[in-house]
């Protein structure tokens, strides 16, 4: 049996089916008998309900319950037509006002829940007259909620006056649904009077009413914020009267969370500066605190909730977030706030079992005295040691002792291992374990195991000191104070290695060797530590305290060694390679003569016994190919040199075959000589191996290879060049690759993509999936480098056509239009926009469904492709705007097949607007060629422009 929601459903659609007359013309539902029955029926199943508004609301559509309501209006002798507000409620009878009342209760409530986000369902597989059903369905709900809302006020002013009746209502039950039925002499006059049907109190009522006219003042609010002062009252009223009379006496359920919900955010909405002091919740109080921007009480808010934790973690996590985002804006004094509202947060999730966040370890990275003191005051201020269980001690504690683990400073550790709280929650077994474990990891080490009142109590022992120095010596990048801390270091102790206190400290080995090798032990460590920091400042791009490092540290090694001196004017060449490229290079500004003088001496160099990084050659390549060096590379680099560097090798045929572009088919040998070299990198060395069964299998090794250098080197390389024409060559080289497998379905196109061999002899040996990745990635970078070359953007939209990813696609293909041409404002290149690219284009929109931007499409081709067009016009399931979509066709053929169409359908209104777009004057066949081109190209310039706005 079908529950007794649905019955009221079937019941209202039967008594409302249109009649159709001998003529064959549709009539309204005929009001007889039958249709009375069913009517009254589905009356009767929401008196079975008790006209409970949260049962009808979550099973009923708008259109139906509305009509069900308009139906209890009717029978309750509401006369049609009357407005309600105009109505003395207290003079009706009781049923007849309950029944205006639940009219405009559920005008209210559908004004507020259509307000709401809805969760849109997935439609399942598209049926044609189940579509057309939900369309005129949404067309009546929007149609009933623009009278709901146009009616809001008169319906808030009912449910005002309702709050000023002080008697009893009755709500129709079956039996005086009954009674109504029958004829009018029979009743005498029972549903009338005041006993008859269900008994719902003033109090019910009144509580009902207020809860409702709260939500729609809460809505109202969002415009008008004096209003939530409205909503705050019927929302503390509706709280009082179920305090009172308790919500299992209602009739009519609310939602209590619900109306929790509301009153908390009326409380925050309403509360001002002046009340502040007087605010029930920390919800509100914090509101304040961060509109008024007083940070301290803030901070002590959160404090206090680490003893109640009555806040929850994700509200926590949002007030921090919040100011994280105004400190990152410029607000430099908010930083000690984050710092303070994090460790609260992160001592509330340790006590509460929850991992600790990350932001808290980036704040402790580097600790100090004041934060360590914070911290400290906020556990101590968490728990309640006389009070707090046995779990929750072991989790500070465990928190306190890791916090000594991962610190690094003495100073930090004594201040924690000395602190009341700690002693208190260790044993001393625990603390002595802890200590022993410190000084596993660090020599260096001894703590103290007797409980310690402060750490500025303890005598400065030499061990001390020295972990202050070393400590000293860790965040220095001044070469001068560096080399006084070591000379003090070495004067209290000779057993220790100073380059080895941080495992930050990182040496190349081809360095370290030699490095190491230096007998004296002062000036071994001076070397490799103003080395290491040289190179960290080099990599975080602080070149000025790296020149500084670099500097005295060729200062030094000059005295003693020529082979590390010339390793510091290596590097030297690389950090002024570097400072150019992210200073004046940027600009556009070339480097100086001097600086591309000293690239080809590093180049050219012969001196035997030097250590060197590969990283260095690769760079000044690089960098020749940015300043578009091609002459030198190509003519002047000694033969030695490019048959022992593979980069300098790479960087000579690119550059060779960049200068002869474009150029005459006899001249590209270079071309097939780079060609050959990457294929050889991107081949892969193929093994046989013979299993346990017998069976032969083949093995591929992807990065073993008998090229000049790995793909993974290669890529690296690829992506330190900037130079356009360069970029291009090597991008077309890598498309063409992928275009030559066997089974690619999608070629993509490229710039001089005509320059490269067609075939390639052993094809099983090319690693064609990693060709794919490189396409990838290099088209990727080189977006990076100008996201408006309409050539790398046609490269990856053809990407994205052939992995089928098609909106993608069409977003790139017109991004590539637009760059080229001023956003469509002027004419797209029709080397751009090839008929390859436009039939690509069409085929995305093909299976897009959006068949109308198919046919508008199928006019951009040379010649135009009528049997496209006209298939796609005759699909009914468009995605797209269809018949808006009109006034984009200029050809008139595509126009009059769509006149023809719509007149076959029936489709009326569209055979309309077709009509109109084949009537402008400017479409007319006998206009000059001129008119009807700057027609088409009007429509073009339109059309392009709608579909990046819906693909951008």
């Amino acid at each position: 049996d079908p529950p007794p929601v649905q019955l009221i459903v079937q019941f209202l659609e039967q008594a409302s089916k249109p009649s159709v007359n001998e003529q064959n013309q549709v009539q309204p539902p005929p009001d007889n008998k039958r249709n009375r029955i069913l009517k009254l029926l589905a009356l009767k199943v929401a008196a079975h309900l008790k006209w409970d508004l949260d049962v009808l609301e979550k099973s009923l559509s708008v259109p139906v319950l509305n009509m069900l309501l308009n139906e209890l209006l009717c029978i309750s002798k509401v006369p049609p037509g009357t407005k309600h507000v105009d109505v003395d409620l207290s003079s009706l009878p009781p049923t007849t006002a309950m029944a205006i009342l639940l009219y405009n209760r559920w005008a209210i409530r559908t004004i507020v829940q259509s307000s709401f986000p809805v969760k849109q369902v997935k439609p399942g597989p598209p049926q044609l007259n189940v579509m057309n059903q939900m369309q005129q369905e949404k067309e009546l709900t929007e149609n009933i909620l623009k009278v709901l809302k146009e009616q809001a006020a008169d319906s808030i002013l009912v449910l005002e006056g309702a709050l000023k009746l002080n008697k009893d209502l009755y709500v129709h039950t079956i039996r005086t649904l009954d009674l109504l039925a029958m004829e009018p002499g029979m009743v005498n006059g029972e549903t009338e009077s005041s006993t008859a049907g269900l008994k719902i109190s003033a109090e019910e009522i009144q509580c009902q009413v207020c809860y409702d006219l709260g939500a729609i003042y809460f809505q109202q609010g969002s415009t008008n914020a004096a209003v939530h002062e409205k909503a705050k009252e019927k929302f503390f009223k509706t709280k009082e009267l179920i305090a009172k009379n308790g919500s299992s006496s209602l009739h009519f359920t609310i939602d209590e969370e619900r109306l929790a919900g509301y009153c908390q955010a009326c409380e925050v909405l309403t509360s001002s500066a002046d009340d502040a002091s007087q605010q029930a919740t920390p919800y509100s109080q914090i509101h304040s605190c961060m509109k008024s921007g007083n940070y301290q009480d803030l901070v002590k808010i959160f404090l206090e909730d680490n003893l109640t934790l009555s806040l929850p973690e994700q509200f926590r996590q949002s007030v921090l977030r919040e100011l994280f985002q105004k400190a990152q804006q410029g607000n430099d004094a908010l930083d000690e706030v984050c710092l303070k509202v994090c460790v609260c947060n992160t001592v509330c999730d340790v006590l509460q079992g929850r991992t600790i966040d990350i932001q808290f370890c980036q704040l402790f990275l580097k600790p100090s005295k004041e934060k360590i003191d914070f911290l400290l005051e906020v556990c101590s201020g968490s728990i309640d040691l006389e009070n707090a269980s046995e779990a929750l001690k072991r989790k500070m504690a465990a928190f306190l002792k890791n916090l000594c683990l991962s610190m690094e400073d003495l100073q930090f550790v004594f201040m924690i291992s000395s602190h009341e709280l700690f002693i208190k929650l260790l044993k001393d077994d625990e603390r002595k374990l802890l200590i022993d474990q410190m000084r596993k990891r660090s020599p260096r080490i001894n703590l103290c195991t007797k409980p310690v009142t402060s750490f500025y109590d303890i005598p400065a022992s030499a061990s001390v000191n020295i972990g202050q120095l070393e400590h000293q010596l860790i965040l220095s990048v001044d070469p001068w104070r560096i080399r006084q801390i070591l000379i003090e270091l070495h004067g209290m102790t000779s057993e220790r290695q100073f380059w080895t206190i941080s495992n930050k400290w990182e040496v190349p080995n081809v360095y370290g060797n030699v490095i190491l090798g230096i007998k004296d032990s002062l000036t071994r460590d001076l070397v490799y530590i103003l080395m290491a920091k040289g190179l960290h400042c080099c990599a975080i791009k602080d070149f000025v305290h790296a020149k500084q490092l670099f500097a005295a540290c060729l200062e030094l090694v000059t005295e003693f060694s020529p082979k590390l001196r010339q390793v510091m004017l290596n590097e030297m060449l690389l950090l002024d390679i570097y400072t150019h490229e992210a200073g004046a290079g940027v600009s556009g500004e070339r480097p100086p003569s001097d600086l591309i003088s000293r690239v080809r001496g590093y180049l050219e160099m012969r001196v035997p016994d030097i250590p060197l990084r590969q990283v260095i050659a690769e760079e000044c390549v690089a960098f020749l190919l940015n300043w578009c060096e091609n002459e030198y590379l190509t003519m002047q680099v000694p033969l030695p040199l490019v048959q022992t560097n593979p980069y300098v090798k790479l960087g000579q045929l690119l550059a060779a075959t960049c200068k002869e572009l474009p150029g005459p088919k006899e001249s590209r040998r270079t071309a097939k000589d780079l060609w050959e070299v990457v294929v050889q990198i991107c081949s892969v060395s193929n093994q046989h191996k013979r299993g346990n069964d017998g069976r032969v299998s083949l093995i591929k090794h992807r990065e073993s290879t008998l090229g000049i250098m790995y793909r993974s080197e290669l890529l690296s390389f690829i992506k330190k060049l900037r130079e356009p024409l360069v970029l291009t060559t090597i991008l077309s080289l890598f498309v063409k690759l992928h275009n030559v497998r066997e089974d690619i379905v999608n070629d993509i196109a490229a710039e001089h993509i005509s320059i490269w061999p067609s075939s390639i002899p052993n094809l099983q040996s090319v690693d064609f999936e990693a060709v794919a990745i490189t396409v990838k990635e290099l088209v990727s970078y080189a977006l990076t480098i100008n996201a408006n070359n309409h050539f790398w953007l046609i490269i990856q939209a053809d990407i994205y056509f052939a992995t089928n990813q098609y909106s993608a696609a069409l977003h790139y293909y017109l991004q590539a239009g637009a760059v080229c041409s001023d956003f469509f404002n002027k004419m797209v290149p029709p080397d751009v926009y090839t008929d390859q690219v436009i039939k690509r284009m069409i085929k995305c929109c093909s299976l897009l469904n959006c068949h109308t931007q198919v046919a508008i499409l199928c006019q951009f081709l040379r010649e135009v492709d009528y049997k496209t067009a006209f298939k796609a016009l005759q699909e009914q399931n468009s995605h797209d705007a269809m018949d808006s979509y009109y006034e984009y066709i200029w050809d008139v053929t595509i126009l009059e097949y769509l006149t023809y169409l719509h007149h076959k359908r029936g489709e009326t209104d569209k055979r309309q607007i077709a009509i109109k777009a084949i009537g402008q004057t400017e479409l007319n066949a006998s206009n000059p060629e001129e008119v009807l081109q700057l027609a088409a190209q009007r429509r073009k310039k339109k059309f392009l422009q709608a579909m990046a706005k819906l693909y951008f």
